[in-house]
């Protein structure tokens, strides 16, 4: 049962390495007995043919789709299974040996663990869903001493930030980056009341915990430190973006509301590469978000990058038809507009083969 409810709550397929050591952890210990780990064989005996290994990628499933439609549909099957893997997981990533292992991320890239990765990544989602009271005490003892885990830098090069490269700068968080970008509110307020926890704490590419919270689009988180004195909500990070570009560039349309409805925040704010939100919000298909931004008094448009690049310019590189159309019922934007190089929108959008956007452009206004 243990192995049917991990293949089928897991947030990505497990290698038999990972299934294996999943159901070999004990909660409430503090040390990982590697005795304890079953063979494959032994799982696939116990499941009486109910499960199979992929031998391509040697993952382990449901031998078919129908044995996944009925586990879904009979919920009552496994008893809380996302508070069991979050507090697998967690367990998992407090033992002793895990602490252990350097945080150096080429390190990271190299272990020997194999179970860590699915660990470091999953267990806040897992949480997310359902958190019992133990998950949650677990999880505070984790996220305490999180900048030194190896757990940090494993999710942290798991995250594709806005024109980030990840090898010039550290790849350690904080407890509460990591609490906010799983959206896990409760735990993110807990460490924040904890004596040395600060809201505007910049790691890894100098982002604050506002802005990886408005990444993933959690309300709640965001709510919860706009509603903090000492919050900045228009803070920048090592590229001058802000928490808003991150809100955008991901179509989270509530955060975004939520940004701009705070005093302070800029929303035709520039970064180091001279781009916009809504130079974001053009080139990602957010209808919805360049409509906010374009609602705005200070927004520009029409603004150019430092490469002359303008928002049309992004929408038409990227298939962004309808932002495309709305961005030409503004008669400040300006469809022929070259940039440095003299590369018009409809050159982009030809070069990249978008015939929606070219039909779009060679219509003009109409």
């Amino acid at each position: 049962m243990g192995t049917l409810m991990w293949i089928s709550h897991a947030e990505q397929p497990l290698r038999e390495n990972e299934l294996c050591r999943a159901l070999a952890i004990e909660l409430g210990s503090r040390d990982f007995n590697t005795d304890n780990i079953p063979s494959i064989e032994t799982l696939i005996g116990c499941c009486q043919g109910l499960i199979t290994v992929d031998k391509k990628s040697s993952t382990v499933r449901l031998v078919h789709f129908t044995l996944k439609e009925y586990l879904s549909a009979h919920p009552d099957i496994f008893s809380s299974p996302h508070a069991t893997i979050a507090e697998a997981c967690l367990t998992y990533l407090n033992f002793q040996q895990v602490r252990a292992l350097s945080d150096d991320p080429y390190v990271v890239l190299d272990c020997l663990e194999p179970f860590i990765y699915y660990c470091s990544l999953y267990w806040g989602d897992h949480a997310k869903r359902e958190l019992s009271d133990y998950g949650r005490s677990l999880a505070m003892e984790l996220l305490q001493e999180y900048d030194d885990h190896i757990s940090a830098p494993c999710l942290t090069w798991d995250i594709e930030c806005l024109d980030a490269e990840v090898e010039n700068y550290s790849l350690r968080l904080s407890g509460l980056h990591c609490a906010s970008l799983f959206g896990l509110v409760e735990i993110a307020a807990a460490l924040i009341e904890m004596q040395g926890y600060g809201t505007s704490e910049r790691y890894c590419f100098g982002d604050s915990p506002l802005a990886w919270a408005a990444r993933n689009g959690h309300e709640e988180v965001v709510k919860m430190l706009l509603g903090r004195e000492e919050v900045d909500p228009d803070e920048s990070n090592n590229y001058g973006q802000t928490p808003l570009f991150y809100a955008v560039a991901w179509g989270n349309e509530e955060v975004v509301k939520l940004l701009l409805g705070r005093e302070g925040v800029n929303p035709d704010y520039h970064d180091d590469n001279g781009r916009t939100p809504l130079s974001y919000a053009a080139e990602t298909e957010c209808a919805g978000v360049v409509k906010i931004l374009l609602g705005r008094e200070a927004v520009n448009p029409d603004c150019p990058d430092n490469g002359g690049r303008t928002p049309l310019s992004y929408a038409a590189e990227n298939e962004s038809a309808g932002v495309a159309k709305i961005l030409l019922g503004w008669e400040a934007v300006n469809p022929d507009r070259p940039d440095n190089d003299g590369r018009t929108p409809l050159s982009y959008a030809a070069s990249e083969g978008c015939e929606g956007v070219v039909e779009i452009l060679s219509g003009g206004r109409k």
